[in-house]
């Protein structure tokens, strides 16, 4: 009985080593050069800051008075839209500023795709997020739902807000 157990020990190990060397195989295989990796995060780039101006416009344009930019820098590349308004209640003036801004952030050493957005309304932070992924492991369709749900987002706070 000592003898089976043994054996079948051996042989359960065997398999374990097999499996983690057919999983190292697969990872080397998975994993891109650098110029693939930088060649990658531009083609998401540009598509994604292209998605992000046209949901900030779409957002602006439901509400008269918001102003858009397009973002590009060293920060990242992406689109806002900003508002200020002022507001004179019983003589006292005051100002409400309200922004959305989403950009994505440039290549870095750290091999990811960062989503980062912020949102504003009436001079209180509503969300201030940064999601990132693996370029490798990135998901296009992914990021554009992520964009449209921040600016939806933003969107029903502010009408909430201004009415």
């Amino acid at each position: 009985m000592s003898d089976d157990f043994n054996e079948r020990l051996e042989s359960a190990i065997q398999r374990g080593k097999q499996r983690a060397e057919k999983q190292a195989s697969v990872a080397r295989q998975q994993e891109m050069s650098a110029e693939e990796l930088r060649r990658l995060h531009t083609s998401y780039r540009l598509s994604l800051s292209e998605h992000i101006e046209k949901a900030v416009h779409r957002v602006a344009d439901h509400f008269p008075g918001f102003r858009t930019e397009s973002l590009f820098g060293e920060n990242g590349w992406g689109g806002a839209c900003y508002r200020d308004d002022l507001r004179i209640e019983a003589g006292k003036r005051s100002n409400n500023y309200s922004r959305l801004d989403m950009m994505v952030r440039p290549f870095s050493d750290l091999n990811v795709l960062e989503l980062k957005g912020k949102g504003t309304v009436m001079n209180r932070e509503l969300f201030n997020r940064n999601h990132f992924v693996s370029i490798s492991e990135a998901n296009e369709s992914e990021f554009h739902r992520l964009i449209d749900t921040w600016a939806i987002e933003f969107a029903e706070v502010y009408a909430a807000k201004s009415a």
